[in-house]
């Protein structure tokens, strides 16, 4: 089909992917960059032509009961708005969707854009290469999701009472959306097509049986008890663990047996003391003034390194030890703790977590 020759001009020898006809002699052409839309001259208008580029921020359809507008949001540079009638409007988004994508380097070269579906809230872009997802009021924007090809491993389709989820495993991960079921067999259709083709397979189940043979030719054999020289405890640095800082202070672990230990010295000490103050010193008489009967025993202590306990209060010595228990039992909390973390990172590093 030969076009005007003011719609040439303005195409400058760039080649036209696409031709949507509006009605009359009036023509819509998709190019790689742009869309041009040529209106032939009427009653009460002259001939002109209107492009549109393709490297967009937004796009926003909206559809009447006779008219449809295509708005094309460039950012700073404002919003351009294309009107064509309603009943082309899958005709008219189709080519220009694909080129705001390629665009905007979605795709690549040589891809090709199969089938694109705008359900509600939901436009879903069917190409060579991948399944472009998009949710909200605008057609399309920089907010989207990609599956490419590549990295997918299984389709699934799950048919409801209204509507059908697709399921992607993409990367090991499930990536669900919903289509209404009037549409889901085009879904189905489009996209089962364009992985198989793109693997080289006849129907998801060889798909599937090809990833499952290739994930079990890639598993080496690997010795989950060898951790290497693991990590250092509880995430210390070496130079932390070979030195201590002078001025630091580090609690002193009391264990069950030295608080035995340290009681049994407590009641030997106070035997001995209670027999020392019990029995008279032989020889000792009561001297002058001041003098007390206790100087034999303080005279027992000359001449040693020690010197008297002196009496004994039991409710100190009960407090002391209460002390010592409750430290004991606090101590003991905190190697119980040191140890369940301790046999959790054990556990977590075999899962290679």
């Amino acid at each position: 089909m030969s076009l005007p020759e003011l719609l040439e001009s303005e195409l400058d020898g760039e080649p036209s992917v696409a031709q949507v006809q509006l009605g009359g002699e009036d023509v819509l052409v998709v190019t790689p960059s742009q869309t041009v839309v040529y209106r032939a001259e009427g009653l009460l208008s002259d001939e002109s032509v209107e492009t549109y580029p393709h490297d967009a921020e937004q796009l926003t359809v909206s559809v009447g009961r006779r008219k449809a507008k295509l708005s094309l949001d460039y950012g700073l540079d404002g919003t351009r708005t294309l009107a064509f009638p309603a009943k082309h409007v899958e005709k008219v988004l189709h080519p220009i969707l694909a080129g705001v994508i390629s665009a905007a380097g979605i795709t690549e070269a040589g891809e090709t854009v199969h089938k694109t579906f705008r359900f509600s809230d939901l436009t879903l872009i069917v190409t060579s290469n991948r399944v472009i997802k998009h949710i909200g009021s605008a057609v399309w924007d920089t907010d989207f999701e990609e599956y490419e090809y590549s990295g997918l491993t299984d389709v699934d389709f799950e048919e409801g009472s209204v509507a059908t989820s697709v399921v992607l495993t993409h990367n090991g991960r499930q990536n669900r959306f919903k289509t209404p079921n009037s549409d889901a067999r085009a879904v189905r259709e489009a996209i089962v097509e364009a992985v198989c083709e793109f693997h080289d397979v006849n129907s998801i189940e060889e798909l599937r049986q090809a990833m499952s043979e290739q994930d079990s030719g890639d598993d080496e054999p690997v010795d989950r008890l060898d951790f290497g020289d693991g990590p250092d405890p509880l995430s210390a640095e070496p130079g932390e663990l070979e030195s201590t800082p002078e001025n630091s202070t580090q609690p002193e672990t009391i264990t069950r047996e030295d608080l035995a230990a340290s009681l049994a010295a407590t009641e030997s000490q106070t035997t001995d003391s209670s027999t020392a103050n019990a029995q008279p010193q032989r020889g000792s008489e009561p001297t002058a003034e001041g003098e007390s009967a206790t100087a034999g025993t303080a005279d027992a202590f000359e001449g040693s390194p020690f010197e008297s306990a002196g009496p004994v209060d039991e409710e100190d010595l009960s407090a002391q030890i209460a002390a010592l228990t409750e430290t004991v039992d606090q101590q003991q909390q905190q190697l119980d703790r040191q140890t369940e973390l301790i046999e959790t990172l054990i556990d977590e590093l075999r899962r290679g977590r």
